[in-house]
């Protein structure tokens, strides 16, 4: 059978995008009340999902219904009702983040023609566990199973000092202070002042920067990937020789490697920065 004019799909796949109009339409209440903490009130309600309130009650009563949202009522105000709650805790519990961030970073290496590695917390500290290759040919030696330490050296390290617990963090910070006060080499003497202004800057910037270490000639910016609660799920950094290395702030570089890691903590159910930071 020939295609209808002006088609471009066969039919079998048009098919499969077609949905539940009214099912989309009624979605619409229930992101803007994700995308609102607090209670709403109808008016309110119907207004930032972008329909007249007549339109949008029969939708909540049927909402209510199935416990997706509830009414408050004294105040009259709608909320996402318990069915929500048990939703989205199924969905994060069979989250797994290094799945979430694996196509993320494989399209991050090939945009900007950089190594990108999956940093977890180990036993022993930040481990790589994964490592993306880009198109080109970069010889960083590196592999899965490395662990990241000294932290306070590299930007994976410093990605994780900064935003773990301090209970879990702190020791481990003064024990490598300590024994970079007896270090041969003056430029690894860190003072505690120090360390706190790298760190401090690495929160300040949801990202971490080295340049040149610890590989020499390498250069690496670290992001931070946090999940629904806020915390430290993971840290993706990419890596490359410095002479073809954006190393600004506010570069391409920077910026690429920042927003991949917010959309893997999207896709984690985070939806803001992480919770005791500026």
């Amino acid at each position: 059978m020939a295609e209808a004019p002006g088609t471009d799909a066969p039919a079998s796949e048009r098919a499969d995008r077609r949905g539940i109009q009214s099912i989309e339409v009624g979605g619409a209440l229930l992101q803007a009340l994700v995308r609102n903490p607090r209670p709403m009130m109808l008016k309110d309600l119907a207004r930032e999902a972008g329909m007249p309130p007549a339109k949008a009650h029969p939708y909540l009563v049927s909402f209510g219904k199935l416990g997706l949202i509830e009414q408050d009522a004294h105040s009259g105000r709608y909320a996402l009702g318990p069915f929500a709650l048990q939703i989205g805790l199924t969905a994060l519990h069979a989250l797994d983040p290094l799945k979430a961030a694996m196509p993320e970073v494989a399209k991050l290496a090939d945009d900007i023609e950089l190594n990108v590695a999956i940093a977890v917390w180990g036993n022993l500290g930040p481990t790589i566990v994964h490592i993306e290759e880009c198109r080109k040919q970069i010889h960083v030696n590196m592999r899965p199973g490395t662990v990241m330490t000294p932290l306070l050296l590299s930007a994976t390290g410093r990605v994780f000092a900064a935003f773990l617990p301090e209970r879990i963090i702190r020791p481990l910070v003064q024990d490598e202070l300590s024994r970079f006060a007896a270090a041969d080499q003056p430029a690894l003497r860190l003072s505690q002042r120090h360390a706190d202004e790298v760190l401090g800057e690495v929160r300040r910037q949801r990202l971490a920067r080295a340049l040149g270490n610890p590989i020499p000639g390498i250069n690496a910016f670290c992001a931070p990937v946090f999940n629904a609660t806020g915390g430290l799920a993971l840290a993706i950094t990419a890596m490359g020789p410095a002479g073809s290395f954006d190393p600004e702030w506010d570069g391409d570089t920077a910026t690429r490697v920042k927003a991949c890691a917010e959309e893997i903590g999207r896709r984690l159910g985070n939806c803001g920065p992480p919770a005791g930071t500026p």
